[in-house]
């Protein structure tokens, strides 16, 4: 029996909070968004290379009433406009009671940002935060990778199919040959890197 390598990708998928940006919780206001180290370098190399960038995000403010649709688009946009471009841009609006099935870990969000950017899970991958985030990854059928942070829980650690310390690991580990270099991590949270 022979083994063949998994396919080359055609998307990464990002976790929003904590992942890409840090953390506020139920933000509603674009000027409050910092970049994770490394977070605009990673996607400008991964647009440079021809690979598509989408965001997967829960944003249960909307439905708890926190925040408006609008306020959560804002900062969508903030986000992207950071980090040089997003090529889809999916949220979930509900809170967990709901039961629906695009808030992860349910895998609806992946599979239509799959969908947007006209890939299939096979050809995608995910990385983000917590285990809500692998789950939903795993279900979807997509490749994920954490890049845990301090709210991330030991198990969900352990439980990661892959983990990596800073997002230019996170997408080395997914595209070795993309040539990026570990010192973008130095970059400042403020903003931009």
């Amino acid at each position: 029996m022979s083994y063949s390598s998994p396919p080359s990708l055609d998307a990464v998928l990002f976790d929003r909070d904590g992942t890409l940006v840090v953390d506020v919780p139920y933000n509603g206001d674009r000027d409050q968004v910092r970049l994770m180290p490394g977070a605009a370098t990673v996607v400008r190399a991964l647009r440079s290379a021809g690979i598509a960038v989408g965001i997967v995000t829960n944003q249960s403010g909307i439905g708890r009433g926190l925040i408006t649709r609008e306020q959560a688009d804002a900062v969508n946009a903030r986000v992207a406009e950071l980090v040089g471009g997003v090529d889809a841009m999916v949220l979930c609006p509900h809170v967990p009671e709901d039961g629906c099935e695009c808030r992860k870990p349910a895998p609806g969000m992946i599979r239509e940002a799959c969908r947007r950017l006209g890939t299939v899970p096979g050809r995608a991958a995910l990385i983000g935060d917590i285990g809500a985030d692998m789950e939903a990854a795993s279900t979807a059928g997509v490749r994920a990778v954490m890049v845990p942070t301090l709210i991330t829980r030991p198990q969900e650690i352990a439980a990661a199919p892959l983990c990596a310390g800073s997002l230019t690991e996170a997408v080395r580990l997914l595209l070795p040959d993309l040539g990026l270099e570990e010192a973008s991590e130095a970059a400042a949270v403020g903003g931009v890197s």
